[in-house]
């Protein structure tokens, strides 16, 4: 019976990883006047609990794979839960940034490990099939996490914090229910390993473009929100809703990898599903109603859905024996690494120009990925089966 359960609750963990973001993207705009801040400073509140988490991953990464993953995942799950409820008592943005930055400690080790036990729970394309259905719950989560974000909004800017405490009886539940995946005997000892198997390309490459695709959804998550509200009058929920759409597109296109990877192989999917990425953010810089927004945000999706179950399996593909956790945990340091350099460096960007000039930066860049990918399109040749 447990058996049936591990990835249900595998894939429940990595919808609460995510949603430390994408619960807040459509609340962003109506924080900045009860926090006192500005609309170029109020990204941090994502920026932060990002930056904490890629440098928390930096310890998981070198502990993972010599403890058990369950010592780290129900701390994590903890750690969440507490500190997004504190984030809900927060009256200023010191305070906020602050628990936010506990907050993302305990993000450290939840998606990382919930792709290390799909890892070492399925081989071949069960594992893609798996992290397929793993993407398609964080593709829902696309779609309920904002709307409920907005929904709680709209009874006070901090409600939706309270949301994060549903991970507190997860961690409980994931105690007793999911199975050790790293027994004792396979725990690694080596030190130095990581550093070693960083410096083979696939490997790096493979963390690169992990920072590049999520550098390109926060683009959307962050500064959509603002196109609907001050062009088109989008209230919090509305906002929600509207991002929701990728998570439409997400959770489809995502519950076919195993198909698409079997069909056509993993290079060819991330290079088409980067260039449909760029098309939908340089779309954005044109768009002229809100009909054109709505499908560019569906647009986007489908790119992001056809792109993140092939990185997250290849991430565990890629990796040398005893070194899957640290290595996924590298590659998932690089995806919260790209989620705070969006908001810092776009910042900078909507600081001396506007949100078409931010819009058109991500396109040039996703299109960077495409041309970088068609030169090293063999590098996962024999990864294909």
């Amino acid at each position: 019976m447990n058996g049936k359960l591990n990835l249900p609750l595998i894939c429940l963990v990595a919808f609460f990883a995510m949603s430390a973001g994408a619960l807040l993207g459509p609340v962003l705009p109506f924080m900045v006047e009860p926090l006192n801040t500005t609309r170029e400073a109020v990204g941090l509140i994502l920026g932060m609990y990002t930056f904490s988490t890629a440098l928390a991953m930096i310890g998981v990464s070198f502990i993972t794979d010599r403890v058990g993953r369950k010592k780290i995942l129900v701390p994590c799950l903890l750690i969440n839960g507490i500190a997004g409820l504190a984030c809900y008592f927060s009256t200023d943005m010191t305070t906020l940034l602050a628990l936010r930055f506990v907050q993302g400690i305990g993000i450290a080790g939840m998606l990382p490990i919930a792709m290390t036990m799909i890892g070492e729970l399925y081989t071949g394309l069960d594992r893609v099939n798996a992290m397929g259905k793993m993407s398609m719950t964080t593709g829902i989560g696309a779609v309920s996490a904002p709307l409920i974000g907005g929904i709680l909004a709209s009874f006070a800017w901090n409600v939706p914090f309270l949301f994060y405490g549903l991970s507190i009886p997860l961690a409980i539940i994931v105690a007793f229910v999911l199975p050790e995946t790293n027994p004792h005997e396979n725990r690694s000892k080596g030190r130095n390993s990581i550093l070693k198997a960083l410096m083979e390309f696939r490997i790096l490459y493979t963390i690169i473009l992990s920072f590049s695709i999520f550098f390109l959804l926060y683009t959307m998550v962050i500064y959509v929100p603002f196109i609907l509200k001050d062009t088109y009058g989008f209230t919090a929920s509305q906002a929600g809703l509207a991002l929701g759409i990728q998570g439409v597109a997400m959770a489809s296109i995502s519950s076919r990898a195993r198909s698409l990877a079997a069909k056509y192989g993993k290079q060819k999917i991330l290079m088409a599903g980067f260039s449909i990425a760029g098309v939908s953010l340089g779309g954005l810089v044109v768009a002229g109603s809100l009909y054109q927004v709505l499908i560019l945000i569906f647009i986007f999706g489908i790119g992001f859905g056809m792109v993140q179950p092939q990185l997250n399996t290849l991430a565990t593909q890629v990796a040398p024996p005893g070194m899957m956790g640290s290595i996924v945990s590298v590659f998932n340091i690089m995806k919260y690494a790209g989620q705070t350099a969006a908001p810092l460096i776009l910042a900078v960007i909507l600081f001396h120009s506007d949100l078409h000039m931010v819009f058109a930066t991500s396109c040039v860049f996703a299109f960077v990925v495409v041309v970088t990918s068609y030169f090293f399109k063999g590098v996962y040749a024999n990864l294909d089966g």
